[in-house]
């Protein structure tokens, strides 16, 4: 058995394991995480219960004598132990990739291809199989790690970790057509939370549920804020989520006294189960992320909750976030746009013109530039890209600091404070996921048969947006292909929130007097749903 990675003296506090797992050390018995997977069936962790697992579970990676600074994928959906795995994956000195147990074989099969990882994790009745030999395989559980096929054993080249180290990589759309692999060091991870935690956005008493997958860094950040707090975690199952009923359940079962989540966890509940969502008396707190809040649903939700605290979060994968704002309570009817605040203590946005010079007066537009301690360390084997995002200060590039080149548009208010006001490329939001039209498109193109693609983002009547997808098939192909085969095709590769709802098999691409595509003329066929059109 190789021996454990030591912590550099004095430096434990800048690992995630370390941080996170504070609280064990003077509140012992409180709880970490609340789970309700079932009507009726509450499973707390306590604090010095979760570090006993993580204990086990560093032990059992410890013996598999992996390197350190390896990855290792966790292929698992919120629990006690998947986090209690994450942590132990700190304290052995590896980083982690979390990915959702319903990512398409050909997807997972390329992050396994590009992050080259030691081993993949997965529960019990994780349906995983086919994977390639060069990856180790086991399951995690009560009684810590089944292997069931032993990681590659190598000669170690390090043995002590290093706050710099990658902690997790998250893969999200990339343009390149392959998922892009943000990699964040515990020093970042830490460096953002405690800007989070200056906020005082929780106390000890919370219990503070996540809704969002684990693979999606808005479930770090909640865990982060939940442990860094010394509160507890409630991890919501991802087939509760969606039904309001479930997910009013489990808060009111589980006590939960905040909710993080995208905007759109809240419509449904709103439309249909408006009277449950106000009987839910402890919830004072409510945190959202990763899109815009339509402003009717959130005059809604404060009218049901009118003591709760709303907070709009803002921030990238490349920060984990970076501002937190408070919501006005109640919120004027003159307000037609959110502030974002500004940025969260240690860190600093600025504006950017089109020209390169930092936007001084209030009320003209810029790309939001992020200068923080909390920035990732670059894109997974990806320099050119990296290249692009870390990019010189613009107030002084003599000093060689790099600064995040968000790709967010915003305006900046009288008083500082910022307004988000779209992206300056085509990436969208898909209830709160990061979508890479470009990456979609290049998967439409690959259809047999499609002669042409492109892909928007439409609004809903509802509220926020869903993909749509227009494909030119040659005359063979379209005379026998439904949009239902493109959309299933799509699926073989695609997460499920990157597939599109709505697939238009045309004749032609529509094109505007210089040779581009008419995206508002492809607007106006999928709303009127014009001849010609397939919609599936």
């Amino acid at each position: 058995m190789s021996q454990q990675p030591p912590v550099p003296a004095g430096g434990g506090g800048e690992f995630l394991h370390a941080f996170l797992l504070d609280p064990a050390r003077h509140s012992p018995g409180a709880p970490a995480v609340i789970e309700s997977a079932r009507a009726g069936r509450i499973t707390t962790t306590t604090y010095a219960e979760l570090g006993t697992l993580v204990d086990r579970y560093a032990a059992d990676l410890d013996a598999l004598g992996i390197e350190t600074g390896a990855r290792v994928v966790l292929e698992s959906g919120a629990t006690a132990h998947s986090l209690a795995l994450l942590l132990a994956c700190s304290r052995a000195g590896l980083a982690f990739i979390p990915v959702s147990p319903e990512i398409p074989q050909q997807r997972l099969l390329s992050i396994v291809a590009t992050a080259r990882p030691a081993l993949h994790l997965q529960p019990p009745d994780g349906a995983r199989t086919d994977l390639p030999d060069s990856v180790g395989t086991a399951r995690f559980g009560p009684t810590g790690l089944t292997v069931e096929r032993a990681p590659e054993r190598r000669t170690p080249r390090r043995r002590v970790p290093c706050a710099t180290d990658p902690a997790y990589i998250i893969f999200t759309s990339g343009t390149t057509g392959r998922p892009k692999g943000v990699v964040m060091s515990h020093r970042a991870v830490i460096a953002f939370y405690r800007g989070m935690l200056a906020h005082r956005i929780a106390t000890p008493e919370d219990r503070i549920a996540a809704t969002s997958p684990l693979h999606f860094d808005f479930c770090l950040l909640t865990i982060g804020l939940a442990l860094g707090s010394g509160a507890g975690v409630v991890p919501v199952p991802q087939g509760l989520v969606r039904w309001p009923r479930h997910l009013l359940r489990v808060l009111r079962e589980t006590g939960a006294t905040q909710v993080h989540g995208v905007p759109s966890i809240w419509r449904q509940t709103l439309r249909h189960e408006p009277e449950r969502l106000a009987a839910l008396d402890r919830l004072r707190g409510i945190l959202f992320c990763g899109e815009e809040f339509p402003l009717p649903e959130l005059r809604s939700l404060q009218r049901l909750r009118p003591d709760a605290r709303i907070i709009n979060c803002y921030g990238a994968t490349e920060s984990m976030a970076c501002s937190f704002k408070e919501v006005p309570n109640p919120l004027p009817d003159t307000v037609e746009r959110l502030s974002i605040g500004i940025a969260h203590p240690g860190a600093e946005m600025l504006l950017v013109d089109g020209d390169g010079a930092v936007v001084e007066k209030p009320g003209l537009p810029g790309e939001i530039h992020l200068r923080s301690p909390a920035l990732f360390s670059g894109y997974w084997d990806d320099p050119a890209a990296t290249r692009s995002a870390l990019v010189p200060d613009p107030l002084c590039p003599q000093s060689g600091q790099l600064v995040l080149r968000t790709g967010d548009l915003a305006v900046q208010g009288a008083n500082g404070e910022f307004f988000f006001h779209g992206r300056t490329d085509s990436q969208v939001q898909i209830n709160g996921n990061r979508v890479e039209l470009g990456e979609l498109e290049r998967q439409l193109a690959e259809f047999p048969g499609a002669t042409a693609a492109t892909a928007m983002a439409l609004p809903q009547p509802e509220g926020g947006l869903q993909l749509a997808a227009f494909v030119v098939l040659t005359a063979e192909e379209g005379a026998r292909t439904a949009p239902a085969e493109v959309r299933a095709f799509c699926a073989r590769a695609l997460p499920p929130y990157m597939v599109p709802q709505d697939i238009y098999l045309l004749d032609r691409l529509p094109t505007t007097t210089n040779g581009k595509v008419d995206r508002a003329a492809l607007a106006e066929t999928a709303g009127a749903g014009r001849p010609g059109t397939a919609p599936a």
